[in-house]
């Protein structure tokens, strides 16, 4: 009986685990018609989440990394936005218009296993920016939790079990059923931007009352710095250090299959939703770029410097500072709640893209086992990594910057440089200058970065480790799958099959060289040799031609060809042995005949004919051939023959 309710409890963990399971590589990305579209606005309040959430940290952060010269820096980090960031993404919005992103492009351009690990190295670097977007939120709203003078000062030492919990509780939310992001998003995006307005628009009351904390700011910058163009000069230095306030492009256009287009779209041309995008994108640069602008010139003038400082009451938190300073504790604990939801919703937003990525592209390649198209066994992963980066940085927002940095600039500089390429190949050789000039400017950006703060690559390198570390235990354990999604016969294919299944159905495995007469009486007479097949029995031949080994399945096409007086299969797929073993049990199935193969062995070692398996879907087919046909058909009188002579 105990025996019996463990099972019965196992049986229910799994079914619980596995609900939502998708059975297709677009997890809940875009398919034709299975999902509500909403308005752009609505859609923009979604990615802002994440976008607009960065206010909780970013003005905190570009006065401690420019001091005086932070409104200058944040000027020019959003005139970056604007002529480089916000042009790159209105590009792929209209090359990538079903949610596929700037790393689809890249995939596109690059094939075989060249795009494969360029994809698995890029989805590190996703991996890096959202993990570190969930971590790097919860650290700052709990920052905003125990510096409000409102939450007793006992809490003030557990900011790392605080920044848990609210990781934990961003987990229960999608282990749950993540519904209604939108209309939970409009609401947090509309109640924090309007505080912030009376945020800054109080701070700016308080700067016209005093306008000595200009004057002082101005003899502070020229007295640091000599001259505007010394300024400046600075600014651009110190522009890598302030790239936090790039994020959200790349949710923007991961999110475009949400976006309601015109009624004359198609799935082919969506028009609307490319438009309806663009001006979601440019809506949310305008906005973003004028809270970045106002909040930085305030928060630089207003606060004392040494507030910025780790341990001060800035630190992570200038506006709520303000807030709390000029509108009392009161509005400002109103301040305080409602950037801890919208930050701990930007981890929302966040785990959303991972819980995409996955189903996306690492199944498709055969890199991820196949409960990785569920969403809660992914959440359990995600939550026990986000656990881990917090207790590594002891929930620290200053400590985690260089790792989102890296995340966001390495992204933008991939998507950037996918749009230069496919300028030129498109023969727009303006637009391709153009586009490079910024993808220098953002590769540049990243590898000053990476140089001042090594811990974001370190933190990179990781996750492509791991990623490239399991997808080829995944790619292995594999193996014995059949890797195709569905099977058809041409007209011949199928004449054959009929004419055949008056006896045994005897097939020969051939690799084509001349694809002659000679050739295939050759082979007819040596394998009737070796395997004594009765002289008057008939037979096929069967030929597979590796299209592209890095793909782990697809659709086959089995074609039939005669050639003199032989019949001939021939078949597309991304490995030889995987693809035999479905095209047998096809015919099994469609004949009601187990039919016969007939092989020969390789002469190569075992263990190259591994390797030769894993990248280019060759090696030593028969033994691996019958080994997925004994892991797929159980029952022995059932499962084709194999043959090796």
């Amino acid at each position: 009986m105990a025996e019996i309710n463990s099972s019965s409890s196992n049986t229910g963990l799994k079914k619980w685990l596995m609900q939502g399971h998708q059975k297709t590589e677009e997890g809940i990305y875009e398919q034709p018609g299975d999902h509500p579209t909403h308005t752009w606005w609505q859609v923009m309040c979604l990615t802002g989440v994440d976008y607009f959430s960065t206010l909780g940290y970013q003005p905190g952060i570009a006065a401690l990394a420019a001091g005086a010269l932070s409104p200058i820096a944040t000027l020019i980090l959003v005139l970056l936005t604007l002529v480089g960031a916000l042009p790159i993404y209105r590009r792929v919005a209209e090359e990538s218009p079903h949610g596929e992103g700037s790393i689809s492009m890249l995939e596109k351009l690059l094939s075989w296993w060249t795009g494969k690990l360029m994809v698995l190295v890029l989805l590190g670097f996703v991996a890096t920016d959202f993990i570190i977007t969930i971590t790097l939120s919860a650290a700052d709203a709990t920052a905003h939790v125990v510096e409000n003078p409102l939450f007793p000062a006992m809490f003030e030492h557990h900011t790392v079990a605080i920044t848990l919990f609210l990781v934990f509780t961003l987990g229960a939310v999608f282990l749950k059923g993540f519904k209604e992001a939108i209309g939970i998003a409009v609401v947090l995006v509309i109640i924090y931007l309007t505080l912030n307005m009376i945020v800054i628009g109080m701070g700016f009351y308080h700067v016209f009352k005093n306008p000595s904390v200009v004057t002082a700011w101005k003899d502070n910058l020229f007295h640091s710095h000599g001259n505007p163009l010394m300024m400046i000069g600075a600014a651009l230095l110190l522009f890598p250090k302030l790239a936090l306030g790039l994020s959200g492009f790349e949710t923007g256009v991961a999110v475009m299959p949400m976006v309601k287009g015109k009624p004359g779209d198609s799935y082919e041309k969506p028009t609307g939703r490319i438009q309806n995008t663009r001006k979601l994108l440019l809506i949310a640069a305008l906005i973003m770029s004028a809270f970045l602008i106002t909040s930085s010139f305030i928060t630089t003038v207003l606060i004392p410097s040494a507030e910025f400082l780790k341990g001060g009451k800035a630190n992570g938190r200038a506006l709520a500072y303000l807030a709390h300073e000029y509108l009392g504790n009161k509005f400002g604990t109103v301040y305080d709640i409602s950037t801890i939801l919208i930050l701990w919703f930007a981890g929302a937003s966040a785990m959303a893209g991972l819980i995409n990525i996955v189903p996306r592209y690492l199944p498709r390649y055969g890199m991820a086992p196949d409960w990785t198209r569920a969403t809660r066994p992914l959440v359990l992963v995600y939550m026990a990594i986000a656990f881990l980066v917090t207790a590594l940085f002891k929930a620290d927002v200053d400590a985690q910057g260089g790792a989102y940095a890296t995340g966001v600039l390495v992204l933008m500089s991939s998507g950037s440089l996918a749009v230069t390429i496919s300028s030129f190949k498109r023969k727009q050789k303006a637009a391709g200058i153009g586009y490079a000039l910024i993808t220098f400017v953002f590769f540049y950006t990243t590898v000053v970065n990476v140089i001042e703060r090594a811990d974001g690559i370190k933190i990179a390198f990781f996750f492509i480790l791991f990623i490239l570390v399991t997808s080829i235990f995944s790619r292995i354990s594999r193996t014995t799958e059949l890797r195709a999604d569905d099977i058809s016969f041409d007209e011949n294919a199928q004449r054959f099959l009929e004419e055949a299944k008056s006896g045994t159905i005897r097939i020969i495995s051939n690799d084509p060289q001349q694809r002659d007469d000679a050739e295939y009486h050759e082979k007819e007479v040596e394998e009737r040799e070796n395997n004594l097949i009765p002289l008057h029995d008939p037979i096929l031949f069967l030929e597979v031609n590796v299209r592209d080994a890095s793909e782990f399945s697809g659709s086959l096409m089995v074609a039939g060809y005669e050639v003199g007086g032989y019949r001939v299969l021939r078949v597309e797929a991304s490995a030889i042995p995987n693809a035999i073993a479905a095209v047998l049990l096809h015919i099994r199935d469609t004949t009601g005949i187990v039919p016969h193969i007939y092989m020969d062995w390789s002469e190569n070692r075992p263990l190259v004919n591994a390797m030769r398996y894993l990248i280019s879907g060759e090696g030593d087919i028969a033994p691996v051939t019958h080994e997925i046909l004994r892991h797929v058909e159980k029952d022995v009188t059932r499962r084709p023959m194999v043959h090796v002579g």
